[in-house]
């Protein structure tokens, strides 16, 4: 007997903006550009990128690409999502490279 197995897909679950800041959270905590760029677009899917495009004014083909796996948004374009996703960026002081106050 075989398993059908399904593909789990993350944005299913982000269904909270609790759910959402704690999966961002960990995305900026990586430090790695790529990853924040998946994950912001993961959350943009969650949200339903249709509805992302027409607040940023942006084509729904245009985010997918950007926030591809191999995609490369601007940061005009990193914001605006941001903007339409309700994420904001702040600035922490650190003592040495790699360690917050």
């Amino acid at each position: 007997m075989t398993e059908k197995l399904t593909t789990f897909d993350i944005a299913e679950e982000l269904t909270s903006a609790e759910a959402i800041a704690v999966y961002m959270a960990d995305a900026f905590e990586s430090d790695d550009a790529g990853y924040i760029a998946h994950a912001l677009g993961v959350v943009a899917r969650s949200k339903g990128m249709k509805q992302i495009a027409e607040q940023t004014g942006l084509s729904r083909e245009q985010l997918y690409r950007s926030f591809s796996e191999n995609g490369n948004p601007t940061l005009k374009t990193t914001l605006a999502v941001m903007k339409a996703l309700g994420i904001k960026l702040t600035a922490k002081i650190m003592d040495s490279p790699g360690r917050l106050l």
